[in-house]
């Protein structure tokens, strides 16, 4: 079993050889703008669309929380949409972060991972505009993807 190695860096641009996914938390309105989503969009298009156009077709497939679509965004990299955000505020209902999903949607990314015998790259997932903290999702992280042995590097952006 492997560790999360952190580093000081892009997550849009993740280190090492071989396939990578690079993980990251969305909303379950169909919000994209604002966070590390715009990093994303400002390397590939694919992502932000097809998240749209998944948001938009909800009532035909598996969009809702700890869902997670993958999108290829070149020969040796992938980009996991992840839900696991409900609404974007934090609001008398509390902060917007969901663990839970965010830990059924890691097991997904793990499952993936693990067959392509790929690498999972991300930024603190679920800590910016989704209100929560490290010190909860880093043990779902530990349980759903490094516990089977899939690499894991989280990425501090540098300021």
């Amino acid at each position: 079993m492997g560790d999360i190695v952190y580093v000081r860096g892009d997550a849009t641009s993740p280190r090492g050889k071989g396939q990578k996914i690079i993980a990251h938390v969305c909303n379950d309105l169909g919000g994209w703008g604002k966070g590390f989503v715009l990093a994303v969009s400002r390397r590939w298009p694919e992502p932000e669309a097809a998240y749209r156009r998944w948001h938009r077709e909800r009532a035909g497939n598996d969009f809702g929380l700890g869902a997670v679509q993958l999108v290829r965004v070149s020969p040796y990299l992938t980009v996991a949409n992840m839900i696991g955000q409900r609404g974007m505020r934090p609001g008398s209902k509390g902060v917007p972060v969901r663990y839970e999903a965010i830990g059924t949607a890691l097991a997904t990314v793990a499952a993936r991972t693990a067959e392509e015998g790929a690498s999972v790259h991300m930024p603190r997932i679920g800590c910016g505009l989704a209100g929560g903290r490290w010190s909860r999702v880093e043990p779902l992280i530990a349980r759903h993807v490094v516990a089977r042995g899939v690499p894991v590097t989280v990425y501090d952006h540098e300021s």
